[in-house]
C-alpha cells in the first residue's frame, strides 16, 4: 500500500508515518522503483494500535517499548501490556484524585464568591490553598 492509502486507512496524515519511522514504530517501508513507500497492509494495523496506545495515556516512548515485547513476546515479563496498563492506571487514578482535589477547590472558590486572587489570598475564609514559601516574606503572615 502507498503511504496515502495507509495514512487514510489508518486515519493519519502521510507526515504521521515518516515520523513513526523515524521514531522506530514503523519498520521502514520498501520503495517501489518509482521511490514511492510501500508499506504492508499489517501497518495500518500498527498504526491503529499507536494511536489506541496514546488515547489510552501512553507515551510514543511507551509505545515504542510496548511494540518491540510484543515482537519479542516477552511473555511474564514487566515489559508486556498488561503490566504496563496496570502501571499506567495507576498514573491515571492519580491523576483523577489530583484532578477532583482542584475540582473541590474551584467549586468552593465560585461558592465563596472569590473574584480577586489578591483579595482572596488576605481573606481567611478563601478556599484557595495559597502556598507560603518557607522563610519567604509571607511565610510570618499566616
Amino acid at each position: 500500500m502507498r503511504s496515502s492509502q495507509v495514512a487514510a486507512a489508518a486515519g493519519v496524515n502521510p507526515q504521521t508515518l515518516r515520523y513513526y519511522e523515524r521514531r522506530g514504530l514503523l519498520a521502514q517501508p520498501r520503495r517501489s522503483l518509482g521511490g514511492h513507500r510501500l508499506y504492508p497492509a499489517e501497518a495500518v494495523t500498527t498504526l491503529r494500535v499507536i494511536k489506541a496506545a496514546q488515547r489510552l495515556g501512553f507515551t510514543l516512548d511507551e509505545v515504542v517499548e510496548l511494540l518491540a515485547a510484543g515482537r519479542h513476546r516477552h511473555r511474564g515479563t514487566d515489559a508486556g501490556l498488561r503490566a504496563r496498563a496496570r502501571a499506567k492506571l495507576t498514573e491515571v487514578e492519580a491523576k483523577i484524585a489530583d484532578l477532583e482535589v482542584i475540582a473541590g477547590t474551584l467549586r468552593a472558590a465560585v461558592d465563596a464568591g472569590c473574584d480577586d486572587l489578591v483579595a482572596c489570598a488576605g481573606q481567611p475564609c478563601c478556599p484557595i490553598p495559597f502556598a507560603t514559601i518557607a522563610g519567604g516574606p509571607d511565610a510570618d503572615a499566616r
